[in-house]
C-alpha cells in the first residue's frame, strides 16, 4: 500500500541536504579603530613609521585646517595601542603642514615637514627637517630644498632620498629631488609630470628598483595619476585614474600588491583603501574607513600581518586623529 504523505510532514520527517552557498570572499576585514589625537581643536595630517620596536605618527595641530599657529605632534606606541606624547615642533614664524616621517639608512627618524611663512616673509613656503635618534630629542629645524616649493613627501632607497616638491606660488611645477644625506638635495628633474598642478604624491620601489608613485592633481584635469620610473629616475611615465584623490599614501604589500590609501570625492569624501593595478590602470576600492569631511592623509606600514594606518578625519565632530589595523585576506 503506497501512502502519500503531505509535504510539510514529509518535510518535518526527513531531512535534505542543502543546496551548497557560495562562499564570499572578503578583500579585507577592519580589525581594530582608535582615537589616538584630538587634544587641539584641529589634528590632521598623519605620518606612521616603525623604529626600535616602536610605532611613531606624526600629526599637525591646530587652531583649523589652515591656521597659522600649525605645531607637529609626535606620539609613540610599542603594543600600537597605549600612545604617549613624546615630541612638540614649532616654528615661531611658519604655519607647519603635512610632516612625513622616515628612518634613514644611518638609524634616525626624520621628519619633513612644510612651513607657510607668516608674512611678511617673501617666500610663501618653505621645507624644513629634523632628525632624531630616539623619537624625543629632535635637531633644530633647518630649510632643504628649494623656497616657495613643497617636497611633501621623502622616501628613502639604496641609501639615497628621494624627494617630490610642487610649485606653490603661480608656477606650478612638480620636480624630482636627491639626496645622499637627507639634507642636500639636488633637483634632479626640474619638470617631472604634466601640468594641471600636481602637488601631493607618495612613491614606493619595486624588486628590480623600479619605482611607484601616486599623484594627486588639482587643476583644470584633477583626476590622479599613477607613474613608474627606473633608475637614475630622471623620467617617469604617468598615466590617468580616472579619478580625484587626495593625501594619497601607497605601500606594496608582502604578497607583491599595491595599496593605496586615499581621499575620494565621488559623492561622498571618505578615507578609502584601494587596489592599484598598473596595467589598466585603475584604482579598485575595498575597504572604506569610518570616516567623512575634513579626512584622508594617511600613514601607512605592515607589521604583524596587518595593515597598520594613521589617518585623521571628521566624522565624529571635531577634526581628530584615528588608528586602524586591517587584515588583508589572500
Amino acid at each position: 500500500m503506497r501512502v502519500v504523505l503531505p509535504a510539510l510532514l514529509l518535510a518535518a520527517q526527513f531531512s535534505f541536504p542543502e543546496k551548497p552557498k557560495r562562499k564570499v570572499s572578503i578583500p579585507a576585514e577592519l580589525v581594530s579603530i582608535d582615537r589616538i589625537g584630538d587634544r587641539a581643536p584641529h589634528s590632521a595630517f598623519t605620518s606612521l613609521v616603525r623604529f626600535h620596536e616602536r610605532f611613531f605618527v606624526a600629526f599637525r595641530e591646530g587652531a583649523s585646517h589652515a591656521s597659522p599657529d600649525g605645531a607637529i605632534r609626535i606620539l609613540a606606541s610599542y603594543d600600537s595601542q597605549r600612545w604617549e606624547p613624546v615630541a612638540r615642533l614649532d616654528y615661531p614664524v611658519a604655519d607647519l603642514r603635512d610632516p612625513k616621517l622616515s628612518v634613514t639608512p644611518h638609524g634616525r627618524l626624520m621628519l619633513v615637514a612644510a612651513g607657510a611663512m607668516h608674512p611678511p616673509f617673501d617666500v610663501k613656503f618653505k621645507t624644513f627637517v629634523w632628525f632624531s635618534y630616539d623619537g624625543r630629542e629632535w635637531t633644530s629645524a633647518e630649510v632643504i630644498g628649494e623656497p616657495n616649493s613643497w617636497m611633501w613627501r621623502v622616501t628613502w632607497h639604496e641609501k639615497k632620498a628621494y624627494g617630490m616638491g610642487y610649485g606653490t606660488s603661480d608656477d606650478r611645477f612638480f620636480r624630482t629631488y636627491l639626496s645622499s644625506d637627507g639634507r642636500d638635495f639636488q633637483v634632479l628633474n626640474p619638470s617631472a609630470a604634466p601640468g594641471d598642478y600636481p602637488n601631493e604624491s607618495d612613491t614606493v620601489f619595486l624588486p628590480g628598483d623600479k619605482a611607484v608613485t601616486l599623484l594627486r592633481r588639482d587643476g583644470k584635469a584633477n583626476t590622479g595619476l599613477v607613474g613608474t620610473s627606473r633608475p637614475p629616475y630622471r623620467t617617469w611615465d604617468w598615466k590617468d585614474l580616472g579619478v580625484r584623490i587626495g593625501g594619497p599614501a601607497l605601500i606594496r604589500i608582502p604578497d607583491g600588491r599595491l595599496v593605496a590609501i586615499v581621499r575620494l570625492y565621488d559623492g561622498r569624501e571618505r578615507t578609502s583603501l584601494c587596489w592599484v593595478d598598473l596595467e589598466t590602470p585603475k584604482l579598485e576600492e575595498f575597504l572604506t574607513l569610518p570616516s567623512g569631511g575634513d579626512t584622508s592623509y594617511a600613514g601607512v606600514l605592515y607589521h604583524g600581518d596587518l595593515l597598520h594606518i594613521s589617518y585623521y578625519s571628521s566624522h565624529e565632530g571635531p577634526t581628530a586623529v584615528y588608528y586602524a589595523k586591517v587584515k588583508i585576506n589572500r
